[in-house]
């Protein structure tokens, strides 16, 4: 079967057990090797593959969902975006199959346009997680009703970060999305960093030890 996304892939170092899987979703008008720059510093006892969004905005440079920018702020297009959701949901399926995962050990970390996939991805399909980290995003509105019912919402954990000095998402955008998560019956874990739009050194140690932690230890 032909992967449902182009990809990157970091294989796991060989060990007796079905590895973690790690899925890294990058943000609009950038790449799947953009996040994989990153792979180094996650456990090499891992799967880690950074996604590519399946539209292309110009060469090299790609999104999940079409977005307008308006003087009243960013506008994202719900249909395109709930298009990628699915899109998702197979690929992430095709990962555990594909690379021999363990499908009680998956996260997605993703920054951005990345990170409302995450968050799109991990409510309504939180059996499928076991961790969703959500980097300098936020959460649609549309998806919140898709979420799935309360008593599915166990699972996975989340990671809410967000720049204070953020001017393409505001730090309000990681405010609500940690308020949203609440009103959910999810309560994350959640950090502001004196960052603009970016994974800073100090937010990538954060992510790491996190998802480490809920991953398992490497071998």
């Amino acid at each position: 079967m032909m992967p449902p996304l182009v990809h990157l892939v970091r294989r796991p170092e060989p060990g007796p057990d079905k590895p973690a899987l790690l899925l890294l979703l990058h943000g609009v008008g950038s790449h799947e090797g953009d996040l994989f720059a990153l792979e180094g510093v996650f456990d090499p006892a891992w799967v880690v593959v950074s996604a590519r969004a399946p539209l292309t905005l110009q060469p090299g440079a790609f999104s999940w969902f079409p977005v307008e920018f308006t003087p009243q702020g960013i506008v994202a297009d719900a249909v395109g975006a709930e298009k990628s959701r699915l899109l998702l949901v197979e690929f992430l399926d095709w990962c555990v199959a594909e690379f021999g995962a363990d499908p009680a050990r998956v996260a997605v970390a993703g920054f951005s346009q990345g990170a409302i996939m995450t968050a799109s991805l991990a409510l309504t399909e939180p059996e499928k997680l076991r961790a969703a980290v959500l980097m300098s995003g936020r959460i649609l509105p549309e998806a919140v009703p898709l979420a799935a019912p309360l008593e599915r919402r166990t699972k996975p954990a989340y990671l809410v970060i967000h720049g204070t000095q953020d001017q393409v998402l505001p730090v309000a955008n990681g405010r609500a999305s940690r308020e949203t998560l609440r009103s959910l019956g999810i309560e994350p874990e959640y950090h502001e960093y004196a960052m603009p739009h970016t994974i800073s050194d100090e937010s990538l140690d954060l992510v790491v030890g996190w998802t480490q932690a809920r991953l398992g230890a490497a071998r």
